[in-house]
């Protein structure tokens, strides 16, 4: 009997950018990030796994016992342009007019980057092939594209991106539902503290 797609999407370890609230780039893991990520090896029982392209996120994976996870260019975070690893309390104080515009509508750029729409259409592609799975596929990734995973679940407006709250090395679970979309199942857990199995027995009808 075939097992329904489940997703468990895991947030890199901290990284300097992750410890300083920056607008991310693509930074490796420091010491204690790589430390951290090696605390989730053994705790993440799943059939496959693919990873964002970014280097902290690879290297979450490898050090989380997934070597070969597959790379996804569609799970990367938001491309911040001239935001990546600056602070955003510095951009609006320089640009206040442009960061409130940014939060304000998902459909603006003022950074020359990724619009929160197009991150959120390219995530809805990976999403949907990742439904093709069968089984339970660990997904290592950032919190701007799990959290656009819990609003497309909950059908939620972008605007609720900014309450809530996805935690370095913690997991959110989605189970497939039958006839499209997903079901969010937990989110948030803090990694290795509970026990990280799928919960199929839980899924949605």
């Amino acid at each position: 009997m075939s097992r329904r797609p489940s997703l468990l999407l895991i947030r890199h370890a901290p990284s300097t950018a992750t410890r300083q609230f920056l607008f991310p780039s693509d930074e490796p893991l420091d010491d204690a990030g790589r430390r951290a990520a090696k605390t989730l090896a053994g705790h993440l029982h799943s059939d496959a796994a693919s990873t964002s392209p970014a280097l902290r996120c690879r290297q979450t994976a490898t050090l989380a016992g997934f070597p070969d996870a597959e790379v996804d260019p569609d799970l990367a975070e938001l491309d911040f342009g001239r935001w990546a690893g600056r602070d955003p309390h510095e951009i609006g104080r320089e640009f206040p007019a442009e960061l409130e515009g940014w939060y304000a509508d998902p459909n603006t750029a003022p950074h020359g980057g990724e619009t929160l729409d197009a991150l959120g259409e390219r995530l809805a592609r990976a999403l949907e092939r990742l439904r093709d799975r069968e089984g339970t596929t660990a997904v290592f990734t950032h919190g701007g594209p799990i959290k656009l995973a819990i609003l497309q679940a909950l059908q939620a407006p972008m605007s609720s991106m900014w309450r809530v709250d996805v935690a370095p090395c913690s997991l959110t679970e989605l189970h497939a539902r039958p006839h499209g979309g997903w079901t969010l199942v937990r989110t948030n857990v803090r990694l290795p503290t509970h026990a990280v199995v799928s919960s199929t027995s839980r899924a949605a009808p």
